[in-house]
């Protein structure tokens, strides 16, 4: 089956960028005469249809922002990770200080999940959290910029792809987080979490782990990553795996908050103690991390921050104003979970 003619295609073979491509078939003035002509000859050529009502968004606002989450695996039936309840009120702040209202709903995963948002013009743009299996995610990505949606995503920075994101800096995070137990006399120091272009967020931590135990001349075994997805099962499981295996650990590294306090459970359940035997740290900062025993020392994302920007960066592309991705710094939240606080 032939597949569908896109605006990186014309792209390709104009040997331009897909942005100016979507403004020459709009006949913008941003673009020379030359270059327009050459990029709708193209179109011609191939049979490219502009979608009229997906460009709906951009000519008829609504005065709403469409926030959609993702449904994560969670212990209870909401389906939503809590790190991003924590960062919902923000958003919602956000909106009503900027006078717009907030559509909250979960992410579709069909071809054409972003055609309720689009063509019935609920809403002027789209904030979107979670993603689940990035490299699959990805095209749907793709067909959020082939429609010319105004979008903007929680997540790390996508270089390959005109993508908008707000995120925090994983890899200076996963740094400062193995640093901290490096610092506390730790030798062998696992990593708990999926360490692949599939979860990037992750794999940036692990890349600051590996740094921070480069720079310490302390070694980094294979034996001593093992993937997980965020949650405490997960974490838990994966903390069993490594303990069932007598590798030696004196310290783990839990890429969530929700994977370090599964770990957590998982080496009480093996009889040691936390952090007389083995020392934990998280990443995310989320309440319940305060609460556990011991609470948990974490790399603390702000999520009060995150929220006001990724309101204020998609307002801006709404407007018609260039915006870029944003990385914010994470803060180590000491607690008892690494020794005392």
């Amino acid at each position: 089956m032939k597949s569908k003619i896109t605006s990186f295609d014309i792209a390709y073979k104009a040997g331009v960028s897909q942005s100016t491509v979507s403004r020459a078939l709009r006949n913008s003035p941003l673009v020379n005469e030359e270059t327009r002509l050459k990029v709708q000859a193209i179109a011609r050529e191939l049979n490219y249809k502009v979608d009229k009502n997906a460009s709906n968004l951009r000519s008829q606002q609504s005065g709403t922002i469409a926030l959609l989450l993702f449904e994560d695996p969670t212990n209870d039936d909401s389906m939503i990770n809590p790190f991003f309840l924590a960062m919902l009120g923000s958003i919602t702040r956000a909106c009503a200080n900027a006078g717009y209202d907030l559509l909250v709903s979960f992410q579709q995963m069909a071809n054409d999940w972003y055609a309720d948002y689009e063509d019935t013009h609920k809403a002027d743009g789209i904030i979107l959290l979670g993603y689940g299996d990035f490299v699959d995610y990805e095209e749907k990505l793709k067909q959020l910029i082939e429609q010319n949606t105004h979008f903007v995503r929680w997540g790390s920075e996508v270089k390959h792809l005109p993508v908008v994101s707000v995120g925090c800096d994983n890899f200076l995070g996963g740094y400062d987080a193995t640093n901290h137990l490096i610092k506390l006399g730790k030798q062998h120091i696992a990593f708990i979490g999926e360490a692949s272009e599939h979860a990037p967020e992750f794999q940036d931590r692990y890349l600051g782990h590996c740094r921070a135990l480069d720079d310490a001349a302390i070694g980094h075994p294979e034996s001593l990553q093992i993937d997980a997805v965020s949650t405490e099962d997960s974490g838990y499981q994966a903390m069993k795996e490594l303990l069932e295996s007598d590798t030696k650990v004196d310290a783990v590294f839990g890429s969530s908050d929700l994977i370090a306090i599964g770990a957590m459970k998982a080496i009480h359940d093996h009889g040691l103690k936390v952090p007389n035997d083995i020392a934990v740290v998280g990443f995310d900062d989320i309440p319940i991390s305060g609460y556990t025993y011991p609470p948990l020392t974490t790399a603390k994302q702000d999520t009060t921050l995150a929220g006001e920007l990724l309101v204020d960066h998609l307002l801006k592309m709404i407007g018609g104003e260039m915006v870029g991705t944003t990385l914010m710094p994470t803060t180590m939240v000491v607690r008892k979970s690494c020794g005392a606080a």
